[in-house]
């Protein structure tokens, strides 16, 4: 798995934008970085969590996907990575 933070977002990222493209789909996570490395439209800020949402919604554009398929898929590989189960299973987890 490789996990992708804030600077996937930064406009001089290009590299990282294409190793992100060319990975395969269930090999991604997503994640902030907080407090270091906030998204664009943030950039300078102190990062936190939420701002994860830009992240995402840059992952989704780049790959050229719906943003809810890319949420499903990262969520599914998070599950898959740290032996949570099946995501869309009610009892998953417990």
């Amino acid at each position: 798995y490789l996990s992708f933070a804030g600077p996937l977002t930064f406009a001089r990222n290009e590299g990282l934008r294409k190793l992100f493209r060319d990975l395969p789909p269930d090999r991604i996570l997503l994640e902030t970085d907080s407090p270091f490395l906030a998204p664009v439209p943030l950039r300078g800020k102190r990062n936190e969590p939420a701002f994860v949402r830009y992240v995402y919604e840059k992952a989704a554009e780049v790959r050229g996907v719906p943003l809810e398929d890319l949420a499903r898929a990262v969520s599914a590989n998070a599950h898959s990575l740290f032996g949570w189960g099946d995501p869309y299973d009610e009892g998953a987890g417990k």
